[in-house]
């Protein structure tokens, strides 16, 4: 097999999931678990196009306390109810 790359499948366990849509958005937020640890994945879709980003259960606490305080901060008080 020389010049190929062996890839192999992590199937995915959903502990956990949400959908919504703003706009003409949709996002999938969901908390998932493999054979390397729990994740959460948020994915992005919009005009047939996937982006997704993946957040390590390890990272949660700290990236939560920080998207907390950007809402804090930038939030208009008519938008924070």
């Amino acid at each position: 097999m020389s010049g190929m790359a062996l890839t192999v499948a992590i199937m995915d366990n959903i502990l956990e999931s949400r959908e919504l849509q703003v706009e003409r958005k949709h996002f999938f937020i969901e908390f998932r678990e493999n054979d390397r640890g729990r994740f959460l994945k948020i994915t992005e879709e919009a005009h047939g196009r996937r982006n997704s980003v993946i957040i390590p259960s390890t990272g949660l606490e700290e990236f939560g306390q920080h998207l907390r305080q950007l809402l804090s901060n930038f939030l208009l008080p008519a938008e924070k109810n």
